[in-house]
């Protein structure tokens, strides 16, 4: 998994609860690296998976909450991090339709070994979208926040309709999203 994820992961956890906490979830977990990441490395997914579990121990938030908070807080931080990415787009569902052809094929130029989920839209009408995710990763809930914040990123409320079709394991969740106000 890309290294951004897991320092953007860090962060987020300074942010919202404090260095003390980062702390703690670090000695909690076994690490091949203790902890110390790059952006532009390349880190075991399992290795966030700990630090998610131990983050939900010493908070006793649930998991899924967690990783969607996530996901959300993380769609905020890529559209900084990579404007580019977001320029030329005024509606979210547009924006959406591009992860896969064109956002991940740049990722992948930059890191031509990252293992990315694939992310298919199917445009229903003008206020809804089906979003379909599939990784081996299991990372249906992050998933799920980054359309969230993909949405507030464009100031568009949305609901969202989660169907899981992979056995409870979230590696493949369709979601459908529709728009409560443009």
């Amino acid at each position: 998994m890309l290294g951004v994820v897991f320092t953007e992961f860090l962060e987020m956890v300074e942010e919202k609860f404090d260095l003390d906490t980062v702390d703690t979830i670090l000695d909690a977990t076994t690490l091949a690296n203790d902890g110390a990441y790059t952006a532009i490395g390349a880190y075991d997914h399992q290795e966030i998976v700990q630090l998610v579990n131990a983050l939900s121990q010493h908070t006793q938030i649930p998991i899924d909450d967690l990783i969607q908070t996530f996901g959300h807080y993380l769609a905020g931080r890529f559209a900084k991090l990579y404007p580019e990415f977001f320029e030329g787009f005024s509606d979210p569902f547009e924006f959406l339709a591009t992860v896969d052809s064109y956002i991940h094929r740049e990722v992948k130029k930059l890191y031509p070994n990252a293992q990315l989920p694939s992310i298919t839209t199917e445009p229903i009408d003008e206020n809804t979208l089906v979003v379909n995710y599939r990784s081996h990763r299991s990372f249906g809930r992050l998933a799920e926040g980054l359309i969230l914040g993909a949405m507030n990123h464009f100031e568009c409320e949305a609901t969202i309709e989660r169907h899981e079709l992979s056995a409870g394991d979230n590696s493949h969740v369709r979601f459908i999203v529709r728009k409560t106000s443009a």
